[in-house]
């Protein structure tokens, strides 16, 4: 037998995902006050198809996110510890605690607020998924999960929290337009996770805390605030080498392959649809219309 054939024996898969880019998400300011680590979308890496954007946002009130538009794309929001308001121009409102996910498909249009609840830093994740051309100008649609309502799996050292797509034999019930999965593991020390990645997606690691090798055994370790983006293949090894728990999510999503034209909170195919969709804000029109007359309240 080879070391080859013995390398691949050891990993499980018939092309293991490498680490091929390595982003340390920097401290920004964004909305009211808010700061948030930016991996995906800035200049280091501006997208990653159907990815636009990844924040781990802490926000302290009354900093926040307040009253602010969308079109063309959607927004998953994942609560790592604290409480968010959510408020919508259609009547749409709900608090997200910590482990509760907001999947947001903004459609044709969207006028919300989020802004934090409670005393100190409240922490999560906001993912941007792209939506196809023949998706962009669907009617908002929302799907929330509540912590006790995701599911779990836990084998061998490893529990996953599986919010999109399926880990260890355990899928979610969550559907997205875009094919996506989106998985919170935590490894215990010395755990070694192998996890399946259907092959022709683009996929990524955002490490939340701890610290873990990704790829090979011989790779260097990665520690938290770092997005890791994978190589092309059918599969993820990750080994937790320290003493203290490896967290981070796992997301990855079939690539869209269409022009990306992005206007701050708009993100469409050409110039002249991000034209027609500021004109559409500013007028109150096809899909802005509620914008003229809705404004968000306080939440206590």
């Amino acid at each position: 037998m080879s070391s080859n054939d013995n390398d691949q024996q050891q990993c499980g898969f018939k092309k293991p995902r490498l680490v091929v880019k390595k982003v340390l998400a920097k401290q920004q300011s964004e909305g009211d006050g808010a700061v948030v680590r930016r991996s995906i979308g800035r200049l280091e890496l501006k997208h990653l198809d159907p990815f636009l954007m990844l924040d781990e946002f802490s926000v302290s009130p009354p900093a926040g996110f307040p009253d602010h538009p969308h079109r063309g794309f959607e927004t998953v929001t994942y609560m790592l510890q604290g409480s968010f308001s959510h408020q919508d121009f259609a009547g749409h409102k709900g608090i997200i605690r910590t482990g509760d996910v907001q999947w947001m498909t903004a459609g044709r249009g969207i006028i919300h607020s989020e802004m934090p609840i409670g005393e100190g830093s409240q922490t999560g994740l906001q993912l941007w998924i792209n939506l196809s051309s023949k998706n962009k100008m669907i009617e908002p649609r929302y799907q929330e999960l509540l912590r006790e309502d995701i599911k779990k799996a836990e084998k061998d050292g490893v529990e996953v929290r599986i919010i999109a797509g399926e880990s260890m034999g355990v899928c979610s019930p969550v559907y997205t337009r875009t094919p996506t999965m989106f998985l919170d593991f935590t490894l215990k020390p010395g755990a070694h996770l192998q996890q399946s990645i259907p092959e022709s997606w683009n996929s990524f690691v955002y490490i939340i805390e701890g610290e873990g090798i990704f790829g090979t055994l011989n790779s260097s370790p990665a520690s938290a605030h770092h997005v890791l983006v994978l190589s092309l293949g059918d599969g993820l090894n990750v080994w937790n080498k320290s003493v203290a728990p490896l967290r981070f999510v796992l997301i990855g999503g079939q690539p869209l392959n269409e022009p990306v034209v992005q206007y701050g909170p708009f993100v469409m195919n050409t110039k002249a649809e991000i034209d027609q969709t500021i004109e559409d804000y500013q007028y109150c029109r096809n899909g802005f219309e509620k914008a003229k007359y809705w404004k968000s309240h306080q939440v206590g």
